[in-house]
């Protein structure tokens, strides 16, 4: 399969939709091998983006820290 795309003046393709279904992922990685641009689906970031993803906090922990900001945001008013 192939598809032709424009670069836009901001250096972005959009990939067909039949593509990205092939990937199975919205990750992607671009090497560039013996003069050819390769697309490749990554579906395992490991430690990639790390830093990006927010650990998930329960239910109470989430109420508690948000209850905290109502209190601090109320002993703040003049």
């Amino acid at each position: 399969m192939e598809a032709l795309v424009k670069i836009t003046s901001k250096g972005q393709v959009t990939i067909p939709k039949k593509i990205r279904e092939l990937l199975g992922t919205n990750v992607v990685r671009f090497r560039v091998i013996e003069g050819k641009i390769v697309l490749e689906p990554v579906r395992d970031v490991g430690g990639i983006f790390k830093k990006y993803v927010k650990k998930p906090l329960s239910h109470e922990k989430e109420r508690e820290i948000a209850w905290q900001k109502v209190a601090d945001e109320y002993r703040n008013i003049p």
